[in-house]
């Protein structure tokens, strides 16, 4: 693993790929492309009658293809997944993953406005062919939406109080850039200041993105594009993303709240559970890459 591209490390590496219990003839479909690591990992197993669907609606990512006859790269979101995989011709796969992790090349791009580390602008989005920014949200959205968003997709303990204050000084001040915006919410900041901005950023960069829209949108969508016993791995690096997927897999055929944002109704159950406990990074690979700490790796199989 240590030739892999700078663009980003893949996460549980081996852990993933085995969980998909690759056959080299097999059709499978790699959710988010990055830097290619997993889908090279996918590719191996293959032989020549095999074919590997990539997903990914960040431009940036089409730098990583590598000249694969088996791999056909979608330069689109994973949520458009049915479509695409008919477009294709092939409308049933054996095996899908997701790392639904933002890309160190992201994080590390001053441009994409992703990081609180440069003052770059406040963009947030993955797909640059979208109108909606960071910037947008934080002068458009009412007090009680972003007041939801930073409660739900942040954790952020005192999202009343965050909210309320840009309203009153989104006006008064110019939101040029991180810079501008961090030193706005100064005053309001509670606790360790980067963990602060790190969730306020979080929950600005899932609402820009559309991204648990987007994984309900794919969940949704698997039961009919898997055959039976094919498999679906999915990495997750937050609370909200891991309930999501979690529910789906192992509650999807019961009635559930309506009024729970994390629930997902299915009539019957669809899948059966290949680990009773997320799989997690060994100190090994977070020592060598700690972005990798708060990873979760669920696999499930179709019924």
């Amino acid at each position: 693993m240590q030739n892999e591209p700078v663009y980003h490390i893949p996460v549980l590496y081996k852990e993933a790929i085995d969980a998909l219990n690759i056959q080299p003839d097999g059709i499978y479909v790699d959710c988010t492309f990055g830097g290619g690591g997993h889908a090279k990992g996918i590719l191996e197993k293959l032989n020549v009658k095999g074919r590997l669907i990539a997903f990914d609606q960040d431009a940036d990512a089409q730098q990583n293809i590598k000249p694969d006859e088996r791999l056909i790269f979608v330069p689109h979101n994973f949520r458009h997944l049915l479509r695409f995989l008919k477009l294709h011709k092939y409308p049933k796969v054996n095996g899908v993953l997701a790392d639904l992790g933002v890309s160190s090349f992201q994080f590390d791009e001053a441009g994409r406005g992703f990081s609180t580390r440069f003052n770059g602008p406040l963009d947030m989005r993955m797909d640059k062919r979208t109108e909606k920014t960071a910037s947008l949200v934080l002068l458009d959205y009412n007090e009680a939406q972003l007041h939801k968003m930073f409660e739900q997709y942040g954790e952020v303990s005192n999202s009343k109080t965050l909210a309320r204050h840009i309203i009153q000084q989104r006006n008064v001040a110019k939101l040029k850039g991180i810079e501008s915006f961090k030193t706005m919410l100064h005053s309001v900041v509670k606790g360790n200041p980067n963990k602060y901005f790190a969730q306020v950023f979080q929950a600005l960069r899932i609402e820009v993105n559309d991204e648990m829209g987007a994984l309900k949108d794919l969940l949704d969508q698997l039961p009919a594009v898997l055959h039976p016993k094919a498999r679906v791995a999915i990495i997750t690096f937050h609370s909200i993303e891991d309930r999501i997927v979690k529910n789906f897999f192992k509650q999807a055929g019961t009635d559930e709240d309506e009024n729970n944002p994390f629930s997902t109704k299915h009539g019957q159950q669809e899948f059966s559970l290949v680990f009773k406990k997320p799989v997690t990074p060994g100190e090994e690979e977070i020592k060598r890459n700690p972005r990798s700490r708060s990873a979760k790796l669920r696999v499930a199989e179709k019924i």
